[in-house]
C-alpha cells in the first residue's frame, strides 16, 4: 500500500480538480432523476478519461519537449498559442464556478441563509488572495500540491461515504415515481463532461513532467492514471447513489439548482449532521479544484507562448495570477447583479465548440507519430479509446453549439441550457435557486 501511495501522483491532480462542486452537482441532478440506470454512463466516462489520461501521462513521458511546444514544432507557433488561448480563457471565465462553490459550500455548512454581498466578497478575496499568495511564494509548488490533493481527495471520500452510508441507515418516506419523460437528459450529458474532462486530461502531461517522470516510468504513469481516475469515478457514483436513495421518486428532484440546495435538503431528512458532512465534501471538492484550475490555464497558455511550462518558472505562475483574478471578478460581477455575466459565459460556451475536441486531437496527433517506436510506441488500446473519447467531445462541442445558437438568437438563458456544456473543467454551479447560472 506504501508503494501504490508513493506512485500516486500526477493523476490525482487531475482528479481532485475534475471532482469539483460542478461534477457534485451533475451527479445528484442525474441520480435523483435517473437513479442506478445512470452508473454505466459513469463508469464509461471515467474509462474515457482513463484512456485519455494515461495516454497524456505517456506523451508527457516519452517526448523531450512539452505539449505545446511538441505542437509549436510539428504544427506552427499560432496553432499552439490558438490552443493555449482557448483553454486560458475557458479557464478565466469558468474559475468563477469555483469562487462561488466556496460560498455556496459555507452556507449551508455554517446553518446559514444566503450570505449578504459584503460578506460574500470579503471571503471570496480572502480566499483568492491566500491562493495568489501559495502561487507566488512557494517554492516547490508541485510537491505542495500533490500532498493537499491526496488529503482532499480523501476528505470527499469520506464525507461523502459516510452520507451514502446515511442514506441507506435511515429510512426515508416514499414518494411518487418519477416519469421518465421528465427526467435531465441535460444532466446527464453534463456529467459525462465532468468526468470526461479533456482540458484536465491535457494537463497530466505537464504533471508528469513535474514530477520528473521519463520513459523509465511509463508503467508507474499508467498505475497513477488508472488507481486515480478510478477513485474519480467512484466517489461520483457514491454521490450518484446517494442522491438516487434520498430524491429519486421525491418531489424535491426537480428543486436541485445547486449543490448547496443538495446539502440544505438533506438535513429535514437526516438531521444536521448529513447537511455538514456534505458540506465539508463540497468545501473540499471546491478548494482542491480552486487552485489548480488556473494552474491549467496559465500553464498551458505560458507554455504555448514559450514563456516556460513549469510552475518553477515565471510565466505559468503569471499566467496562473492572471485567471485567479479573472475568476474572481467573474463570481462578484455574478452576485452583484443576476445574469450580469452570461453574455461571458456564452462566450466561452462558444469556445468549447473548438476548444475541446482540438485538445482531444492534439493528443491523439502526438500519440500516433511515426517517430515514437520500441517502447515509446503509443499502445494500440491508447489510440482507440482517444479516438473514442475525441467522438464524445465532438458530440457534446456539437450539442453545446445548438444551445449556444439557442441563446444568441432567441435570448434564452436556463439552467437546462448552462449544464449542457462540454466543461473545462466544471460544470455549471449557481450559488442559489434564485440566480441565474454563471458558470458552466
Amino acid at each position: 500500500m506504501k508503494t501504490l501511495l508513493k506512485s500516486i501522483g500526477p493523476a490525482i491532480i487531475v482528479a481532485a480538480v475534475v471532482l469539483g462542486p460542478g461534477s457534485i452537482l451533475t451527479s445528484s441532478k442525474v441520480g435523483a432523476s435517473f437513479g442506478i440506470a445512470a452508473l454505466p454512463v459513469i463508469f464509461g466516462a471515467a474509462f474515457l478519461m482513463i484512456g485519455m489520461v494515461a495516454l497524456s501521462a505517456r506523451l508527457g513521458s516519452v517526448y523531450e519537449l512539452s505539449l505545446c511546444q511538441e505542437i509549436a514544432a510539428r504544427l506552427g507557433r499560432p496553432i499552439a498559442i490558438a490552443i493555449g488561448l482557448i483553454l486560458f480563457t475557458l479557464i478565466a471565465l469558468f474559475q468563477s464556478s469555483n469562487n462561488i462553490a466556496l460560498v455556496g459550500g459555507l452556507e449551508p455548512l455554517l446553518g446559514h441563509g444566503d450570505f449578504s454581498f459584503p460578506i460574500r466578497c470579503i471571503i471570496l478575496l480572502a480566499a483568492n488572495l491566500f491562493a495568489m499568495g501559495c502561487l507566488a511564494l512557494a517554492r516547490d509548488l508541485y510537491r505542495s500540491i500533490e500532498r493537499l490533493m491526496k488529503v482532499l481527495i480523501g476528505l470527499m471520500s469520506l464525507a461523502f461515504l459516510a452520507n451514502f452510508a446515511i442514506a441507506f441507515i435511515v429510512p426515508k418516506s416514499e414518494g411518487p415515481i418519477s416519469d421518465p419523460s421528465q427526467s435531465d437528459w441535460l444532466a446527464l450529458l453534463a456529467m459525462v463532461g465532468t468526468t470526461f474532462s479533456v482540458a484536465g486530461a491535457f494537463y497530466q502531461a505537464y504533471l508528469v513532467r513535474e514530477r520528473g517522470w521519463s520513459i523509465r516510468q511509463l508503467r508507474q504513469g499508467l498505475l497513477d492514471s488508472v488507481v486515480s481516475i478510478t477513485t474519480l469515478g467512484i466517489v461520483t457514483a457514491v454521490i450518484l447513489l446517494t442522491s438516487w436513495r434520498v430524491f429519486y421518486g421525491s418531489p424535491m428532484a426537480g428543486s436541485l439548482n445547486s449543490v448547496g440546495d443538495v446539502a440544505r435538503q438533506l438535513e429535514p431528512l437526516f438531521g444536521p449532521s448529513a447537511r455538514i458532512i456534505f458540506s465539508a465534501g463540497i468545501l473540499a471538492g471546491a478548494l482542491s479544484s480552486f487552485l489548480i484550475n488556473a494552474i491549467i490555464g496559465g500553464t498551458v497558455l505560458s507554455d504555448a507562448l514559450g514563456q516556460g511550462s513549469k510552475l518553477s518558472e515565471k510565466g505559468p505562475v503569471r499566467f496562473s495570477l492572471l485567471a485567479l483574478f479573472v475568476g474572481l471578478v467573474v463570481a462578484i460581477a455574478s452576485f452583484a447583479r443576476q445574469g450580469s455575466v452570461v453574455p461571458l459565459i456564452t462566450f466561452a460556451q462558444a469556445l468549447t465548440v473548438l476548444g475541446i475536441p482540438a485538445l482531444a486531437a492534439a493528443l491523439i496527433y502526438l500519440g500516433s507519430r511515426k517517430e515514437l517506436v520500441a517502447e515509446r510506441r503509443t499502445p494500440r488500446w491508447m489510440l482507440i479509446v482517444a479516438f473514442i473519447g475525441l467522438t464524445v467531445s465532438c458530440i457534446l462541442a456539437a450539442l453545446t453549439a445548438r444551445k449556444v445558437y439557442d441563446k444568441i438568437a432567441f435570448g434564452e438563458t436556463t439552467n437546462a441550457e448552462m449544464l449542457l456544456v462540454a466543461r473545462i473543467p466544471e460544470a455549471p454551479f449557481t450559488s442559489s435557486p434564485q440566480q441565474s447560472p454563471t458558470t458552466a
